[in-house]
């Protein structure tokens, strides 16, 4: 049965709440993160806790951090910039802990645009992630006036997105995915939330583990 601890890390802007669920002899690391702070995002989100049940299953260790403002994580909301520092702090401890085992990085919308620029700054480090999954992506111009520059990924990256996203419109992440001739998973009447579809999401995961 899975256990889970939060666990309070020192950051770059204060204290940063992770939610992490150890696994008896771990198989990878898993770090997953939730939606945007500003808009009621959270590491409890459905999909945030269907992604890291499907990295459980997968054999992972796996932690959900809080982003700045949220729970009891501290500091100020910075659009992604700070919150890739965080990460990495959370990076840390879970190498720290775990040991050089394979990482996973999954995130869902805002999450996902921030697992991305990890990814970019792990790679740089030469301490690359092994796979990203990224769901609802924020990419391009999203009504609120916000604008993601979402960075490039390894063409083995699963991407998921709903048909019918209403706040990350598909073609947004079809134009961010086409110059990288990156696949993307469309689920036919999904939303943003992907309501009554958050077992798709399982089932893509395992294959894409399955058959990589």
């Amino acid at each position: 049965m899975s256990r889970r601890e939060r666990v309070l890390l020192d950051g770059p802007a204060g204290k940063i709440e992770v939610f992490v669920e150890p696994h008896d002899n771990a198989a990878g690391i898993a770090i997953v993160a939730h939606p945007h702070p500003l808009f009621g995002g959270t590491a409890d989100n459905k999909v945030v806790t269907t992604l890291a049940k499907a990295f459980r299953d997968l054999g992972c260790a796996t932690l959900r951090p809080s982003f700045r403002g949220v729970g009891a994580s501290e500091g100020a909301h910075d659009r992604g910039i700070a919150e890739t520092d965080d990460l990495l702090a959370v990076h840390d401890y879970a190498r720290g802990r775990f040991g050089p085992l394979p990482l996973y990085l999954a995130g869902f919308s805002f999450g996902a645009y921030v697992v991305t620029r990890l990814a970019r700054s792990l790679q740089e480090s030469g301490v690359a992630a092994r796979r990203l999954v990224l769901v609802g992506t924020a990419a391009g111009f999203i009504e609120g006036d916000r604008k993601y520059e979402t960075e490039a990924v390894a063409p083995d990256t699963v991407v998921i997105h709903g048909s019918e996203d209403e706040t990350v419109p598909l073609a947004n992440v079809l134009k961010w995915a086409e110059p990288l001739e990156l696949p993307v998973t469309v689920i036919p009447g999904a939303d943003h939330f992907f309501h009554r579809r958050l077992h798709v999401i399982r089932r893509i995961i395992h294959d894409a583990w399955q058959h990589p």
